[in-house]
């Protein structure tokens, strides 16, 4: 079975997610909100999650799905592998956010 990797953007927007949940909410909340993410990543290299096509606009070949607040962007990769490429809160401007940290 094929699993995921990470890549270096998504993971430091799971920094962030982590860093501004845990002020906010406090550390078990923060601890279990990532660990949900990672269900989802989970979920989706095991073609158990529902996901969509990346729109044409953003001129990229991949898919999303939505995690409670946040959208995973993610790609299948040569090997079968799911290559995890953003994650971006619901009320980012997804578009721009996704173009930069998309970008080479």
């Amino acid at each position: 079975m094929a699993g995921f990797t990470v890549s270096a953007i998504a993971g430091e927007r799971l920094d962030e997610i982590f860093t501004y949940t845990r002020e906010i909410w406090g550390q078990a909340q923060a601890e279990a909100y990532i660990g949900g993410l990672f269900d989802c990543f989970e979920k989706i290299a095991r073609r158990d999650q529902l996901w969509r096509a990346v729109p044409a606009e953003f001129e990229v070949n991949g898919y999303y799905c939505r995690y409670e607040h946040h959208y995973v962007y993610w790609r299948l990769l040569s090997n079968g592998t799911v290559g995890i490429v953003t994650i971006l809160h619901e009320r980012m401007h997804l578009m721009d956010r996704f173009r930069a940290d998309n970008a080479p």
